[in-house]
């Protein structure tokens, strides 16, 4: 008798079933790190609705007192993050990006397959403004080849999340 395959979860997939929020997943052939834009592509995505997690780490003690560390970003692909309105809006004196290599240890999730949901420890999120008014955006499923299609709200539920603005100005 052959064995049936086994569906790949993730652990965001789990904690998503878990709240009963409807996601999708799609998954793509890829064996190590590609950035956001060549995954849209691969997906045939528009670039608007992807976005790409960041962990930053911090200086100064947080407005709520928590004494965090980390903290967690998410902003469009095509974006980057201005580190003065990231740190605003965690209350922190200043953040930096963690280094690739700490990615793992820090979120227990690999570059390229790091998502605001389901990190080794809770970590203060913020979601870009902009998905706020999206249908649906995309972000990584927790593991490189996979992608989750859900609603901006869903996610800021999941990830304990808040909007803000996050993006460094165009010039």
């Amino acid at each position: 008798m052959a064995k049936k395959k086994q569906e790949l979860k993730t652990n965001a997939m789990r904690i998503l079933e878990k709240m009963a929020i409807p996601y999708e997943m799609q998954s793509y052939e890829c064996d190590e790190f590609e950035d956001g834009g060549k995954v849209a592509d691969m997906l045939g995505l528009d670039h608007r609705m992807v976005y790409k997690t960041l962990v930053c780490r911090g200086a100064g003690k947080a407005a709520s007192g928590s004494g965090a560390e980390y903290y967690v970003f998410v902003i469009p692909i095509d974006e980057e993050l201005d580190l003065k309105k990231a740190a605003r809006s965690v209350g922190a004196k200043s953040v930096e990006m963690i280094h690739v290599k700490e990615i793992k240890d820090v979120t227990g999730y690999v570059r390229g397959g790091c998502t605001a949901i389901g990190m080794k420890r809770a970590y203060p999120v913020r979601i870009d403004q902009s998905a706020e008014g999206l249908p649906d955006m995309f972000v990584s499923a927790g593991k490189i080849g996979c992608q989750l299609k859900l609603k901006p709200e869903d996610l800021k539920m999941a990830g304990s999340a808040e909007w803000a603005d996050l993006l460094r100005e165009r010039g």
